[in-house]
Parts: structure tokens; sequence; C-alpha cells
């Protein structure tokens, strides 16, 4: 009788995933409309995103939505932003619940207007106790600020005589930031084409696989995300070892 072959497990998912959502700008633009149009059909990427996340076993997955330059943009897109923001805010904390995943914010809340904080608030509070997904969400969000607040936390912390400047460390450097219960990403994709990390988690990143595709973020599909998996499966992390 002939034995059929033993298969491989698969490989498991990276535990936190990254994304710059780069192309929503150049997306309205190959289709002649404007640039909230883009930002909308990108919001509607998210979901997908997040499902397919979800879906994989991803523990956390961690998204660029604004960053602290993105405030230098024309008036009338940040409006249009906002308000997209207050929309799915106020509109789909239930897709969240339904999933069973945990919404969390990280960046300068101080710029927000006050309507979007409480709207934010709300989302983490009522999506708190789920556990399938760790959703975080980057708004007005900068990597060089993120690490010059958690030395302006260390500094002070020495200056009160709590902490003592020698024992400061990469430990204690990561403990202040905001990302300090999370762990670094395992892989970093951005999307559209472009091959940088624009100020997005500076600190988190330094040993993250990066992947870049050409597709523009409003059509980005599960396909891609797969694509970027295989591509990550395929690597060799070695965190600066030699491997025999």
């Amino acid at each position: 009788m002939t034995s059929l072959p033993v298969l491989s497990p698969a490989p498991p998912p990276p535990c936190h995933v990254a994304i710059i959502m780069d192309g929503n700008g150049r997306w309205a633009n190959r289709h002649g409309l404007r640039r909230s149009a883009g930002h909308k059909q990108g919001a509607e990427a998210v979901k997908t995103a997040i499902e397919y996340a979800a879906d994989a076993g991803i523990e956390y997955l961690t998204l660029f939505g604004f960053s602290s330059e993105n405030w230098n943009r024309p008036e009338t897109e940040i409006t249009d932003l906002m308000g997209l923001l207050r929309f799915y805010l106020s509109h789909e904390i239930e897709f969240l619940r339904e999933r069973r995943i945990r919404f969390r914010m990280i960046g300068d809340r101080s710029r927000l207007a006050p309507d979007i904080i409480r709207l934010v608030d709300r989302a983490e509070a009522e999506t708190a106790a789920m556990h399938r997904l760790n959703l975080i969400i980057a708004l007005s969000y900068g990597g060089r600020a993120e690490i010059v607040l958690a030395a302006r936390r260390l500094a002070e912390k020495a200056r009160d005589g709590v902490l003592d400047p020698a024992a400061i460390d990469e430990n204690s450097i990561a403990e202040h930031l905001l990302t300090r219960d999370v762990p670094d990403p395992d892989l970093l994709i951005r999307t559209s084409g472009e091959q940088r990390i624009s100020n997005f988690l500076l600190w988190q990143t330094a040993y993250s696989e990066l992947v870049f595709l050409d597709t523009l973020w409003p059509d980005f599909s599960r396909r891609d995300f797969d694509t970027a998996l295989t591509e990550y499966r395929g690597r060799e992390r070695r965190y600066g070892a030699v491997v025999a």
C-alpha cells in the first residue's frame, strides 16, 4: 500500500505587519477624480487589509493613516481626510466589533479636533476587550517625534532622580515609545512603488523585512497581501548575525 506524503505545516504568519498606505492621490488622478475619491476608495482597501489580517492569524496590524508631515497638505485635502476619518470612526465600529478586532491609535492627539479625539476614545473603549486582531492606526504620527517624546520622558525621570542616566539602554527607550506594549513589526509593506519608510516606526522597524508593492493603495487586494506574505516567508531573518 502506497503511503501518502507527509505535508509540511504551513509556516506561521508574521506576528505584526505594518503598512504604509501610499497612492491614493495617484489613483484618483489616474481615474480623473478628486483626491478625496482616492482617499475614500483607500478607506475601503483598509477594510480589505483588516479582514485579511484577521483571517490569516496576524496578531497586530499597524496602518499609517496620517503622518505629522501630512498637516502641510492643502487645507481642503486635510478637511476631506478628517471628514472621512469622522465618518469611519462613527460608522465602522460595528465592523470591528463583529470581527472581534481591537482598535488603538498612536500619534499626536493634540492636533486632532476634539470631536475626533472623542470618537477615537470611544472606539478604543468599545473594542478594548477584543482579541482576534490588534488594529493600530497611526494618526498625526511621526517616528522622529515619537523618539523625541521617549527621550524627553527619560530626561524628566533623570532630572527628578528617578532614573540613573547610566542605566538608559535600548529597552528603556522602547518602554517609553507609543508602542511599548506592542512587538516590533516583522514585516513592513509599502504600496505604490515608492521605496522609503517616510518617518514611520523608525525605531521599531530596525529589523523588519521590507516589501514594496507597485499596487496603488486603493487597489490593494487580498492577492497583494498574499504576495507580500509569500515574499516575507522566503526571507532569512538574521538580525545581524551570520547564519552558517
